[in-house]
């Protein structure tokens, strides 16, 4: 098989592109899971602020036990006068998908609280939805599925 200088050269500016956009999904991805570690911080601390500055106005959340709230609700439960000590988090295993201005995060969540000197964890896999608006990355909607601890 003879390769023309045209064929060559635009196997190599297709590949030099494919490059450049894996590039520039890296800041992408990394923006995305930095807001997921944000908003996990922020429920944890009862950062009620933060959480309406990162999520947009048609946000819903999904509970580990099914219930939908709509973003004022989310926020009435991490009002200052409901705060509480929250548990330590962690966020692992991120996988981040980019559909133009949308994307999809999963992650695990880890949880660590410390109740009567006594330490519990629980895991949960979360879901988000992101949109690009204004510049910025806004969370629409989180779904939390609880993950069975393993079997002793």
């Amino acid at each position: 098989m003879k390769l023309t200088l045209s064929h060559l050269l635009s196997t190599c500016l297709l590949g030099a592109l494919g490059a450049i956009g894996g590039v520039q999904a890296a800041p992408a991805d990394a923006e995305l899971v930095a807001l997921v570690q944000r908003h996990a911080q922020a429920q944890s601390s009862f950062d009620q602020a933060t959480l309406k500055a990162i999520t947009a106005e048609n946000y819903v959340e999904i509970s580990p036990v099914g219930e939908v709230d709509g973003r004022e609700k989310m926020l009435s439960f991490y009002a200052p006068e409901q705060k509480r000590p929250g548990p330590q988090v962690q966020v692992d295993e991120p996988a981040v998908r980019l559909l133009g201005d949308t994307a999809l995060i999963s992650a695990r969540l880890s949880y660590r609280v410390n109740q009567d000197a006594a330490a519990r964890t629980f895991a949960l896999r979360a879901g988000y939805v992101a949109r690009f608006v204004d510049k910025q990355w806004l969370l629409v909607s989180a779904q939390y599925t609880g993950i069975r601890p393993p079997k002793p």
